[in-house]
């Protein structure tokens, strides 16, 4: 039977004041790669901040682990999540290496070789133990984030958030990204969001999609990224997942 790890029901979605996305409810599963897609300026990234608890949500309910996000699981629930920013988000004062350490710093009690043991061996999880003593200027886009993905991964979370994890990326780096998601799960049944618009990553890696719609101040679709291309009723969700067959064609 399956495990749901993140719930949301009948969230509105937004800041104060600005109701961007409204009534969503949807969950994902334990184990599961999900993504988060739509246009831009659709609410994507504002429900992935909601889910990390940067921002409370307005109406409704979300829960992450079973806890919803309050001043009393907020140390508990940053433990079991990890994320990943759209630029990697390194310091660029520190080495791959002393990123990477970072978050085992602030949150054990491991002494620093320990610390340095496992973040070395994180960065042979994504392929980059060889970059440990580079700085973040010193190495690519790809690699960066692939570092950045260690560093999320350094607390063993029960989720990792990935926002945009393909963006500014090379085909071919990009498809090696989403080969290291795929690993990753495999070995460890770690759950990934993925927020992401790019219809390649989303039919290698994905288990199941939602789609927001800015016009539409909601969810327009959920589920299997083959299933939502030729099944969907919604016109709008069927030309987003086929654009790729229909481009430059009259």
């Amino acid at each position: 039977m399956s495990e749901k790890i993140i719930e949301l029901e009948h969230v509105d979605a937004g800041y104060p004041g600005a109701v961007i996305l409204h009534d969503v409810s949807f969950s994902v599963e334990r184990g599961e790669i999900f993504i988060l897609l739509g246009g831009s300026g659709c609410g994507k990234s504002t429900i992935m901040k909601h889910m990390i608890g940067l921002n409370p949500v307005l109406a409704g309910r979300l829960r992450v682990a079973g806890m919803e996000w309050t001043r009393r699981t907020r140390a508990e629930l940053c433990r079991k999540i990890g994320v990943m920013y759209q630029s990697g988000a390194l310091f660029g004062s520190m080495t791959c290496l002393e990123n990477v350490m970072l978050p085992l710093e602030e949150f054990t009690r491991l002494g620093r070789k320990a610390r340095r043991e496992r973040a070395m061996e994180l960065l042979g999880d994504v392929e980059l133990a060889d970059a440990a003593e580079k700085m973040p200027n010193e190495i690519s886009g790809g690699m960066r984030k692939r570092v950045a993905i260690a560093r999320a991964m350094a607390l063993e979370p029960e989720i990792i958030f990935l926002d945009e994890p393909s963006a500014g990326l090379d085909p071919i780096t990009s498809s090696a990204l989403d080969g290291l998601i795929l690993k990753l799960r495999a070995a460890k049944g770690t759950t990934f969001v993925v927020v992401t618009h790019e219809l390649p990553s989303i039919f290698k890696i994905a288990d199941r999609a939602a789609m927001f719609d800015k016009a539409r101040r909601g969810m327009i679709a959920l589920g299997r990224p083959q299933e939502l291309k030729e099944g969907s009723e919604d016109e709008f969700v069927r030309k987003f997942f086929n654009r790729g067959e229909t481009d430059g064609k009259s």
